[in-house]
């Protein structure tokens, strides 16, 4: 079998951590070039993974019109994943794009009919749609163990947690938003793919911006994606809650990169009619059920899998049958839609209905 010519654009965190390892893993592919602005990163990708016949670029654009690649992981930051993504689609190739899809819903809207129109695939990185737990509390709760799931409650809140403050993370015209997109869209597109993809029919939203927007009198021990720029921007949101009703389960959410309170919580929970699970994020989970007259609470344990390796390979595969998996923009774009809700809705200060 012939091997998948990959392109990696960005060789940053993620690239480190999910992306490049996994393709030095899978027999199916080979990484055949690494682009990044600043070449020493790409260099040391190389290294590291031992890519030894990988070109290095630092312009995207010089890896088009090789009729050799087959598609493109995009590991970029998030205002740069609708123009890179649209760019490789339409030279042919197809598409891995980190999450979130977009900075808003047009751009995300636009990859997804640029995708159609030039017959590509396109996954999004909803690396917990490949979760072995995640996965678990799916087929439990389609089997109708825990009957009609009637309402969501999910928490992803840390104490202090703001990402390299002042870069592009908390720069809003760079990233789209704080937390809710940063964090919030991984536990959004978990509940949808839970609840298979409901209709959502209205949102209504507060996000915040509190603890981080006087820079220098935030105090943290220790910070992601860099140290604190403190010439730079602070304007997204470190906290934020909403309200989704759908033509099923409603869903209620808190999150927070930073709050007064220490205590992490990252959990979700769903209620049904029959039974209940409380997931503790890219954990396990508790079930309770009610059955033959009893209560029982049983902690699932699951075989461990990686989930970034699944995402992988199921790219390739889909690369490979041209069958849309699971993280396909198809699949996956509703939680750009709650996500460009929620902010409007705290922009008017009202509900946004979407039907």
């Amino acid at each position: 079998m012939d091997k998948i010519n990959i392109g990696i654009i960005g060789c940053g965190t993620i690239c480190n951590s999910a992306h490049a390892p996994n393709y030095k893993n899978n027999e199916k592919a080979n990484v055949k070039y690494l682009v990044d602005l600043k070449p020493e990163k790409a260099e040391a990708v190389k290294t590291k993974f031992g890519f030894s016949d990988a070109q290095i670029f630092t312009d995207y654009k010089q890896i088009l019109n090789d009729k050799t690649l087959d598609a493109v992981s995009v590991c970029v930051p998030n205002y740069l994943h609708h123009q890179i993504s649209c760019d490789c689609m339409s030279a042919g190739l197809d598409v891995l794009c980190e999450k979130p899809i977009a900075i808003s819903y047009a751009q995300a809207r636009n990859m997804q009919e640029t995708a159609d129109k030039y017959s590509r695939i396109l996954n999004i990185g909803v690396v917990n749609r490949f979760d072995v737990y995640v996965n678990e509390l799916k087929r439990i709760a389609d089997s109708g163990r825990l009957g009609e799931i009637y309402h969501v409650y999910c928490s992803f809140r840390n104490h202090r947690s703001i990402p390299g403050m002042g870069g592009w993370f908390t720069t809003k015209n760079m990233s789209g938003g704080g937390v809710l997109i940063d964090w919030g869209v991984h536990f959004i597109d978990l509940i949808l793919y839970v609840l298979n993809n409901p209709s959502i029919i209205s949102v209504s939203g507060k996000t915040y911006c509190e603890l981080g927007k006087n820079m220098r009198e935030y105090v943290f021990e220790n910070m992601w994606a860099g140290p604190p720029d403190y010439k730079g921007t602070y304007n997204v949101d470190d906290f934020v809650t909403a309200f989704i009703r759908t033509d099923g389960a409603t869903v209620s959410l808190n999150g927070a990169w930073a709050q007064n309170i220490v205590n992490e919580d990252m959990t979700i929970e769903f209620l049904g009619s029959k039974g209940g699970v409380k997931l503790r994020y890219r954990n396990d989970f508790d079930l309770t059920v009610c059955e033959n007259g009893k209560i029982e609470t049983i902690t699932q344990h699951c075989e461990p899998s990686d989930a970034f390796t699944l995402e992988i390979d199921s790219f390739l595969d889909s690369i490979k049958t041209r069958n849309k998996s699971r993280a396909n923009i198809d699949n996956v774009i509703k939680s750009q839609i709650i996500m460009d809700a929620i902010y409007k809705s705290s922009e008017k200060n009202s509900e946004i209905v979407l039907r």
